[in-house]
């Protein structure tokens, strides 16, 4: 390639607080005390934290300089898969700091905090009929809690019938939290593989379901990317045996507006608002992951929920049969308020042309690569594509290596080495927000390395050369890390 995103330039080096500490400095005055001074008991007086002392110059620089090493979704492409890491447009931000909603406390009583309310109402009903389900609770903090908020739906499903089960059917396209969640919840994870397509197939569903099983998660569009074709008649399968059908929906990025997951046999759904309905996420939240139901799961949903009483919104726990509260405030409520400016600012059509993009995107990766790099399955993608490392093993260059190089080139790496199906995996989301001119230079950059693969192996070794920090030793740093403080 002829121009590189990835460069050199005034990036300062810091040193860390202990270092750049001096005793006596300061960079905050308490204010006056209003409280008799009371020393510290001797016994406590050795634990006394070492902190280090700076000014407030100093305070400003240390962090103003670490925020420039960092590498944002607003600074470039962050094509990892499987996490739709994609650019948030800034009205979402602006209408999430209004002061009436960013402000709020969450003690208010209800009559003061009507709009939160009806604004948490009508996000659920703009999901529901997105995701073509009845009834939806924003409760969920994260994905990983929407799929637990589903397995205690499960659980508290069938022991309302009076028939307790003790398996989940979970196939290996699934993502990794699946099994977590279903043994939380008290279930055995029964593992089933995926066929030659990278997908799923009846008869191997229908080989594990029985009477015992509660039922299936299903990751749809799966891990791969590849969107499960046989999932209504697996669907009428695990009904047929009493169970029920979990769709993870973290990758719905995908099929907005084009998949009805009621009427493809679904029953309980989760959604990521932080990465379908654009908030920026990484780094551990904020997050939410709401729980999407059909109708005779609505009873089981969590409390409390938004009701209208006598034109008044108001919570409530009048619902024998829910699984209880899953948290105590609503902390991630901007997440929320992101996700609802994002669907009214695109509309229903807009957003079905948002997923249509992210699967062209997608789909024109996989086309101009596949011929550099083995593509695991060489068919239509949705979301996202996979490919190894298989075709540079014989140059004895890894996946981590061109990971490693990719960063030279200006680019946040894809996800690496995950999904497990495929060994070496290197897995590329694009989201609909890129450009042709980015993806066409995050292809340049990846064809570019495929060459130095081959020709000079040993620069890849040495990857990454430009970044603030050279290749790290990461076996030590997990088993001797240095801490302090």
């Amino acid at each position: 390639m002829t121009n590189s995103l990835g460069t050199t330039g005034l990036v300062l080096e810091e040193p860390l607080l202990w270092e750049r500490g001096r005793r006596g400095r300061s960079g905050f005055s308490l204010p006056r005390r209003d409280v008799p001074r009371c020393e510290v008991p001797k016994e406590l007086a050795g634990a006394t934290p070492d902190l280090p002392e700076l000014s407030e110059v100093d305070m400003v620089r240390h962090y103003i300089r670490l925020s420039q090493w960092n590498f944002s979704v607003d600074a470039g492409m962050y094509p990892l898969g499987s996490c739709t890491m994609k650019y948030n447009p800034k009205t979402n931000e602006r209408q999430c700091s209004r002061p009436g909603l960013a402000s709020a406390h969450p003690l208010l009583p209800e009559e003061l905090c009507q709009g939160a309310l009806e604004l948490i109402a009508a996000l659920e009903c703009c999901l529901a009929e997105i995701t073509g389900l009845d009834a939806v609770s924003l409760q969920p903090g994260a994905g990983a809690h929407g799929e637990l908020a589903g397995m205690l739906i499960f659980h508290a499903y069938h022991r309302h019938r009076g028939k307790p089960r003790s398996k989940i059917i979970v196939p290996d396209t699934a993502h990794g939290t699946n099994p977590a969640s279903a043994a939380l919840c008290g279930y055995t994870a029964v593992p089933v593989s995926s066929n030659a397509d990278g997908i799923l197939s009846p008869e191997t569903v229908a080989a594990a379901m029985d009477e015992e099983t509660a039922g299936i998660m299903v990751t749809n569009p799966n891990t791969i990317g590849l969107f499960e074709e046989n999932i209504k008649a697996i669907a009428d399968i695990v009904h047929a045996k009493g169970g029920l059908v979990y769709g993870d929906g973290a990758n719905m990025n995908a099929v907005l507006g084009m998949v009805d997951m009621g009427r493809i046999g679904v029953d309980v759904l989760h959604l990521n608002l932080h990465k379908t309905f654009s908030t920026p996420h990484g780094g551990g939240g904020p997050g939410a992951g709401p729980v999407c139901v059909r109708k005779h799961l609505a009873p089981f949903l969590p409390v409390p929920r938004v009701v209208v009483r006598d034109g008044v919104f108001r919570w409530s726990e009048d619902f024998p049969l829910s699984i209880g509260k899953l948290q105590a405030f609503w902390g991630n409520m901007g997440v929320l308020i992101r996700a609802y400016s994002y669907i009214l600012s695109l509309g229903a059509d807009n957003l079905k042309r948002a997923s249509q993009l992210a699967v062209l995107n997608a789909n024109y990766i996989k086309a101009q690569l596949k011929g550099t790099f083995h593509l695991a399955y060489d068919r239509p993608c949705m979301h996202e594509c996979v490919f190894s490392d298989k075709r540079q093993q014989a140059h004895k260059v890894s996946t981590l290596d061109i990971a490693k190089r990719l960063m030279d080139y200006g680019f946040h790496p894809p996800t690496i080495y995950f999904p497990l199906v495929v060994p070496g995996a290197i897995m590329i989301e694009p989201t609909e927000t890129e450009s042709k001119e980015t993806i066409d230079l995050f292809i340049d950059a990846m064809k570019a390395i495929a060459a130095e693969a081959r020709d000079n192996p040993e620069v890849l070794h040495q990857a990454p050369t430009r970044c603030k920090r050279r290749r790290l030793d990461e076996t030590a740093a997990a088993r001797k890390p240095c801490l302090r403080g």
